[in-house]
């Protein structure tokens, strides 16, 4: 074991599904809190921790939304995102496609300006000082109406050249993708980039919705595509990437049990999947943990953890030549270690 997780741990990979609030460690949470005088409804980091046993998505998205409120300054967003990076450096992630919901934030008074300042400084910081490269996703919150997506995708254009693509998260069931179809073709005409969350607890359905109405170039999770052949098929044949995050659905209960998670599956099947750590505060494990999780509990091979590898920067918003470049350097560090 200790082999492979050092094989893991060095080898070179990006990460794409990963929400920046998810980031928010209990103890920069109090920090914060205290810092900008928020209550937060938990005593110590111990009792805080122990909120973190979610029946489903709904359950940890109010915890997720209560601990965003610690987040005020552009110093908070700043600092957030520069923990992350820090810890993405030590598991050698070369490059980060982060999500961050601006929603959260503009509904409790703190303008666009001041969240979307703090993360890029930080994105810079770490491009200078650790090398890594990243792109920004900003994702419309479902649960919310069109119209208050509207007026966040207006917000952003100001912020256009910082921002990659525009994607869907929060509460999914019956909140289905056809239901930003609008908003998605106006963001398509500004020259975004589109993704979304779908087929995590939601059905199918979901996945073909988001393929065909918000022209997506990924999908994030995408379990339930196991479900309809038709759907492999067409993922498969258009080379659409999803973004699975193995501890995050284990921790919400779309897989009771991590040796019952599919991405194995998926793989056998020619599906172009790749592994993230979605909201690893709340989930327990950054990227490296969800890679070691799966490898315990599938017995993936090392050339299985290599592929995986090459699978992340396939799937990124990075242009071919970056692409290219990257995957060779996973293909040469597995050459190496064969």
């Amino acid at each position: 074991m200790g082999k492979i997780k050092d094989f893991i741990k060095k080898m070179p990979k990006a990460e794409l599904h990963l929400h920046i609030e998810g980031t928010l460690e209990p103890e920069l949470m109090f920090k914060m809190a205290k810092r900008n005088d928020v209550e937060i409804p938990y005593k110590c980091v111990k009792s805080l921790k122990q909120a973190y046993n979610f029946n489903n998505l709904q359950e940890f998205l109010d915890i997720y939304y209560q601990g965003a409120k610690v987040l005020k300054e552009e110093k908070d967003f700043y600092e957030l995102t520069l923990d992350y990076l820090k810890k993405a450096k030590k598991q050698n992630i070369k490059h980060t496609e982060i999500f961050f919901d601006p929603q959260t934030h503009t509904l409790r008074g703190i303008e666009f300006e001041i969240v979307i300042n703090g993360i890029k400084k930080a994105l810079v910081t770490a491009k200078r000082d650790m090398g890594i490269t990243s792109k920004i996703i900003m994702c419309f919150l479902r649960h919310l109406s069109e119209e208050d997506a509207f007026k966040t995708l207006e917000e952003a254009l100001p912020y256009k050249k910082w921002i990659t693509a525009v994607g869907l998260d929060s509460s999914e069931m019956g909140n289905p993708p056809s239901k930003f179809k609008r908003v998605f073709e106006k963001a398509i005409k500004e020259g975004f980039y589109t993704t979304a969350h779908a087929g995590e607890e939601g059905p199918p359905q979901y996945i073909w919705e988001a393929l065909e109405l918000l022209k997506v170039s990924r999908i994030d999770h995408g379990n339930r595509c196991m479900e309809d052949k038709k759907l492999i098929k067409e993922l498969v044949q258009r080379r659409i990437p999803l973004t699975i995050c193995p501890l995050s659905n284990v921790k919400l209960k779309v897989v009771k049990k991590i040796n019952l998670h599919p991405i194995k599956k998926m793989m056998a099947k020619g599906l172009l999947v790749t592994v993230n750590s979605d909201d690893p505060a709340y989930f327990g494990g950054y990227v490296n943990e969800n890679y070691l999780a799966i490898q315990k509990a599938l017995s993936l091979t090392k050339e299985e953890i290599g592929t995986l590898g090459k699978n992340s920067f396939e799937a990124s918003f990075l242009g071919e030549k970056d692409k290219m470049k990257r995957t060779k350097e996973v293909e040469k560090y597995c050459g190496k270690e064969d």
